[in-house]
């Protein structure tokens, strides 16, 4: 008796196709929308939309300060802290930091087998601090088009991302376009913004000092901006500011 081989249903197929169609075509909204940045500065990002609907609904008024300022009109101070903070290989990788990516899992590692050895037996377990390894690029594509659920599907559609980014443009753009939209507290986004902001200056004008202190702020903007005078903020920002002159710069 010859053995009966399962076909799928021609629907599941056509569905399946359907799928992947949709798919291929959003990627290729994806690449025309990152090729046009190489010319047209864009206004906002997704992230920037979701903080804009959230201040309207929870405030009911939306304290807003931002403004494009292109690249040689930011201060190279900034960029060489928000590298040494950020990603200081951002000069030398494609966008993805393998190197930075495997240390912060065997951080994570190290953090999660200390908190399930300090935690009672009976007591759930809190999950430890999670420290990242993403990139300039990586925070960029995620900022401009993705929400901020961590599924693995959006982590390779961010991976995906990055590398059109590398891909289309050039670092300085990719910098540029990164400075003028990362978030500096509530509803402050860019470095002109932050510069008026926190200093009463703009963003050619900032000191080494000022610069190091806003590079402090960007892993936790809104936590920081409470208390930006704060010792630890102080204190990293001399690290950062020691690090300056070695960074490389696109």
């Amino acid at each position: 008796m010859s053995a009966v081989r399962w076909r799928p249903p021609r629907g599941l197929l056509r569905v399946a196709g359907l799928l992947l169609l949709a798919g291929l075509m959003l990627q290729l909204v994806f690449v025309l929308r990152i090729a046009a940045m190489a010319w047209i500065d864009p206004a906002s990002t997704a992230f920037e939309r979701s903080e804009a609907w959230r201040l309207l609904s929870t405030r009911g008024e939306l304290p807003w300060r931002q403004s494009w300022r292109d690249e040689a009109e930011i201060s190279v101070h900034l960029k060489r802290a928000v590298i040494a903070s950020e990603d200081a290989g951002f000069a030398q990788h494609d966008g993805i930091d393998w190197d930075a990516i495997e240390k912060a899992w065997e951080r994570n590692q190290r953090a999660q087998a200390r908190a399930e050895a300090r935690r009672p037996s009976q007591a759930p377990a809190r999950p430890p601090k999670v420290v990242g390894g993403s990139t300039i690029t990586q925070q960029l594509a995620k900022n401009l088009f993705l929400s901020g659920e961590r599924t693995l599907p959006r982590k390779a559609q961010e991976a995906l991302l990055t590398l059109m980014l590398e891909a289309l443009l050039d670092k300085r753009r990719i910098l540029a376009i990164y400075l003028n939209h990362v978030e500096w507290g509530e509803g402050v986004f860019g470095a002109e913004a932050a510069a008026a902001h926190y200093f009463r200056s703009s963003a050619d004008r900032l000191t080494p000092g000022q610069a190091a202190r806003l590079a402090v702020m960007l892993p936790a903007p809104k936590r920081f901006e409470k208390r930006p005078g704060s010792p630890y903020v102080a204190g990293r920002a001399a690290t950062i500011a020691a690090r300056m002159g070695a960074v490389e710069l696109p």
